[in-house]
């Protein structure tokens, strides 16, 4: 019977001797923090343009994070091949023989998935907070202003809950490819566009992506169903719910 700190470093060396991981991961600190450049440096130059017509006081925090859209997709294609990668190739068969314990190996993988997401995720998030108050020049904002700081950190939080969603979403379908087809299609396709239908707009208010970005927001606009701490707990009720449902699956069938 494997111990949980062996099956912890065995996760480990499988996750940093993949290539994939390292490119995954480099791409969610590249497109977030470069596209999020871009923007601010485009809102800094038009300012007036791009602010015009607005309700709410400008958001030099959001507008920092306008790429993490991009972020996302990258940070779920880690989350799904981290777990995939073993189904594959046939090695999960090798995994589960040595660690017979399956929610112990599943526990052990998403603890050390979490950890180097949440790594990545809080370099990336303050890396482009900085950048893109520096960009915006005499429209930045700082960490000791309200929901700021609060904002950055919800973004690290925000790209390691949705890694592990994915993960655990991968762990219940055995398939990388089809964990893709259903993530990647939810994500940027069905959510987006049920969020502008008005009849079917109010349950997809509680998806997953719609209630992880409500912890960006510095300031509450108008017409939003709930806030950022509120946000948060629906995101981490999704992901706790994928990472059971994967552990459920992974017990009760074989590999």
């Amino acid at each position: 019977m494997a111990s949980f700190p062996a099956v912890l470093r065995s996760e480990w060396t499988k996750v940093r001797s993949v290539r994939s991981t390292i490119w995954t991961l480099a791409l969610t600190f590249a497109v977030t923090a470069g596209l999020g450049a871009l923007l601010s440096l485009l809102t800094n130059n038009n300012f007036d343009e791009f602010t015009r017509g607005d309700s709410t006081p400008f958001d030099a925090t959001g507008t920092a994070f306008s790429g993490i859209l991009l972020g996302e997709l990258a940070i779920i294609v880690f989350g799904v091949l981290a777990v995939g990668n073993e189904y594959s190739t046939g090695m999960i068969r090798v995994t589960l023989a040595a660690v017979p314990q399956r929610g112990t190996l599943l526990t052990g993988k998403a603890v050390v998935l979490g950890a180097l997401a949440f790594t990545v995720a809080l370099v990336t998030a303050f890396i482009t907070f900085f950048l893109g108050q520096a960009l915006l020049g005499g429209h930045s904002t700082d960490l000791g202003q309200p929901h700021v700081l609060r904002a950055v950190f919800g973004a690290a939080f925000y790209l390691t809950m949705l890694c592990l969603f994915s993960a655990g979403v991968t762990a219940m379908l055995h398939n990388q490819t089809l964990a893709l087809g259903v993530l990647v299609p939810f994500f940027f396709l069905l959510s987006p566009i049920l969020s502008a239908v008005p009849k079917v707009k109010t349950l997809a208010h509680y998806f997953p992506d719609y209630a992880g970005s409500r912890m960006l927001l510095v300031y509450e606009q108008s017409g939003q169903p709930y806030g950022p701490w509120a946000g948060f707990l629906i995101c981490l009720a999704w992901t706790l719910a994928a990472l059971v449902g994967g552990a459920l699956v992974l017990k009760n069938r074989d590999a």
